[in-house]
């Protein structure tokens, strides 16, 4: 039934994109499980980045460690992380997406971009985008339909794979009332943790939580917009404006620990080196740095601070060296990353420091 021309949210998200990828270039690969992750080895320190629906039955997942993964299905094919194919492929996608009729295109990442369209048929309009993606790619996405961006996003997961959903404000307590606030887009592990020691643990519990609550526990920004995001509800506006990185980071996981002081400092150095030379391209000053250090077995640790605006690549060295020596000494790290902060456009024109963003 036509509800009449309107502005609808659609979020495009390709199904299974690099392991897809991938059967597309090895077509032999069709049906079988297929992990791709760090160079393809196993037995060294590297994390899945995708696998197919084949291996996911068997329980893998991404970030999941390589070795595991490898387990936990002997005959997989695991192939190493190829970023420019992906690229290219999802470069393919998002120019077939701009060329739909009246659509503002927000891209979100290799896989995945929001559409703004008006139509008074958001399901026919998703099938014509699906039927075009796979036309000029080979390959299939899913599509979500809202009225705003978080009902959207949301309503892909019961459109995988291949199909589409709806989700409005007509029926999104129906479908997301009884569930776990952690299948909302924006709520992880830690924060549906915190919202359950205050007994909020579905979505219909957020969407009606006391804001007194959840101003205390998260603060006056974040408080209210939780409570938004149980009711579906914020923007519905998508922005075609070209992102911008805020900063740039590099890490790497070592393959035997670092044990000894100097070797880290060397390490830390070499990533320094590359996240330099990754700003020097923005033409922004830096404005904060950031440690990430990995000790074994697996506990993260991040350290952050501000610095004045700069762009002298000695200054921003020293200033992440002093973060390495927050490092615990004589004990295994496993993982290092170095990032910096810059300013953005605008706040570099006008001197302001931005807000910091986490790894």
């Amino acid at each position: 039934m036509s509800d009449g021309p309107r502005q609808w949210v659609l979020h495009v998200d390709l199904d299974q994109f690099i392991a897809a990828v991938e059967v597309l270039r090895r077509p032999e690969l069709a049906g079988r499980p297929v992990i791709v992750g760090g160079r393809g080895d196993p037995t060294e320190r590297a994390v899945v980045s995708t696998a197919s629906y084949e291996a996911r039955a068997y329980g893998v997942g991404s970030g999941m460690p390589l070795r595991i993964a490898a387990r936990k299905v002997p005959d997989a094919v695991i192939l190493a992380v190829d970023g420019p194919a992906y690229t290219a492929a999802s470069e393919e996608v998002m120019a077939t997406l701009r060329e739909q009729p009246g659509a503002v295109v927000q891209v979100l990442g290799w896989d995945e971009a929001f559409l703004g369209v008006r139509t008074d048929d958001p399901e026919e309009y998703a099938r014509r985008v699906q039927r075009a993606v796979l036309d000029r790619t080979a390959l299939h996405c899913s599509i979500g339909i809202g009225d705003t961006l978080v009902r959207a996003k949301v309503a892909t997961g019961f459109g995988k794979p291949r199909g589409r959903f709806r989700l409005t404000a007509a029926n999104w307590l129906e479908v997301m009332g009884d569930r776990p606030t952690i299948d909302l887009w924006g709520v992880g592990t830690k924060i549906s943790r915190r919202l359950a020691a205050h007994g909020i643990r579905t979505v219909t519990q957020l969407a009606t939580a006391d804001d007194g609550v959840l101003v205390a526990e998260f603060g006056p920004r974040m408080g209210p917009w939780y409570a938004q995001l149980g009711r579906g509800e914020g923007s519905a506006v998508v922005d075609d404006t070209p992102w911008v990185a805020r900063g740039h980071s590099r890490e790497t996981t070592f393959q035997r620990d670092l044990t000894e002081r100097a070797g880290i400092q060397q390490a830390a150095r070499e990533l320094i080196v590359q996240v330099l030379d990754d700003v020097s391209a923005e033409g922004r000053p830096v404005v904060g740095v950031g440690l990430k250090v990995r000790y074994a077995p697996f506990l993260t640790k991040t350290f952050t601070h501000k610095v004045a605006d700069t762009f002298d690549r000695d200054t921003v060295t020293a200033e992440i060296l002093r973060l390495v020596e927050r490092i615990e000494p004589d004990r295994p790290v496993r993982l290092l990353g170095v990032r910096a902060e810059m300013a953005m456009p605008d706040e570099a024109r006008q001197g302001h420091t931005p807000t910091r963003s986490g790894w």
